[in-house]
């Protein structure tokens, strides 16, 4: 059985106390809210913390609210937004994607700040202390003369993101609110991430992740999803897009998302290439072919990464053409067999 190594334990009474405890507990300190990912990495020793400073007891970090802008409290579990019905209705790209995160059980503990905040993964990285020592340890530690088993010529992490709140939430156009004991700042959620797979966030380690909001614009939006089996598995390709569409369906906004190919949540440059146009076919398989240029997946994760690159056009394709209302059996066979076998509804 593997064990966690000794740690000091705050419980935390409000967000105020959190991040005063955070600070002073310095950069060997982490939050703990589900723990879903924080405790597993703690016994695999590729996190070793000195500190962790509960948030189970800080009822404001929990909630949603759907007034014009929605805002949710980074606290709140993955399983309420699934079962919320205004979320579902008015953002289904981020309903979608928290009801494709792990499993039922995990959903009713794991927190939507959590998932944003997930660890990058990796084959080599992600085994018992045990297994990488045997082979040689990576980048990421803890030794600092390691090597990446993905890229052994290169001195850079390739590890992946593997959120899938966060590429629909950038789809979405979120933004975040970080507090610490210096106060608040807002950013783009884009910005939370680097394209750094061992330094994944650029929060400082004394930030909290306190709330998180989507403007009211009306948008259309889904959210695929590429993994083995049909629950549990973290993403081996993620595709999150949201499209504001005009009279006779001209677009006036769009924001495509691509997850788990590179050690961040890409958002694809040729989304502004849609504004004023109406999604043809032509439209449609051209961005694809464009847009999928971006997905870099590399031998880190399941799959062969040559067919998650050529996934990774079919999805974007596939994406759009369920946003433009088409019926999912006129998708391309790969496309379509991915959702119906993740029980996706198309309306």
């Amino acid at each position: 059985m593997m064990r966690a190594g000794r740690f000091r334990y705050h419980v935390a009474s409000t967000v105020a106390d959190a991040a005063a405890a955070l600070a002073d507990g310095g950069p060997h300190a982490r939050l703990l809210a589900g723990g879903t990912d924080l405790i597993p990495n703690m016994k695999r020793r590729q996190d070793t913390p000195d500190l962790l400073v509960s948030l189970r007891h800080v009822g404001e970090l929990r909630g949603i609210s759907v007034n014009g802008e929605t805002a949710i409290h980074a606290g709140t579990s993955l399983d309420d937004i699934v079962k919320s019905a205004a979320i579902r209705a008015v953002h289904p790209a981020l309903h979608r994607a928290a009801s494709q995160i792990a499993s039922p059980l995990i959903r009713n503990t794991a927190t939507l700040g959590g998932n944003l905040c997930v660890d990058t993964r990796c084959n080599y990285y992600n085994q018992t202390f045990e297994w990488r020592k045997s082979i040689g340890f990576c980048l990421r530690g803890p030794v600092p003369d390691g090597i990446c088993w993905v890229a052994p010529s290169g001195r850079r992490c390739w590890a992946t993101a593997s959120s899938d709140s966060a590429p629909a939430l950038i789809a979405l156009g979120a933004r975040l609110t970080l507090l610490s004991r210096e106060g608040e700042r807002d950013i783009p959620l884009e910005e939370l991430y680097a394209d750094d797979g061992a330094c994944p966030l650029t929060k400082r380690a004394d930030e909290i992740v306190t709330s998180i909001r989507i403007p009211s614009r009306v948008v259309r939006s889904t959210y695929w999803k590429l993994r083995r089996r049909g629950s549990i598995d973290f993403p081996a390709l993620g595709v999150a897009a949201a499209i504001r569409p005009g009279p006779h369906g001209v677009i006036e906004d769009a924001r495509i998302v691509l997850g788990a190919v590179a050690s961040h949540p890409l958002l694809v440059p040729e989304s502004q290439l849609l504004i004023g146009r109406t999604l043809t076919d032509n439209v449609i398989e051209e961005f694809a072919e464009g847009a999928a240029r971006h997905a870099r997946p590399l031998d880190n994760t399941d799959f062969a990464m040559t067919w998650r690159k050529s996934v990774a056009r079919s999805f974007l394709s596939g994406a759009l053409r369920e946003l433009r209302g088409d019926d999912p059996s006129t998708f391309p066979l790969l496309a379509r067999e991915t959702a119906l076998r993740n029980g996706w509804r198309f309306e």
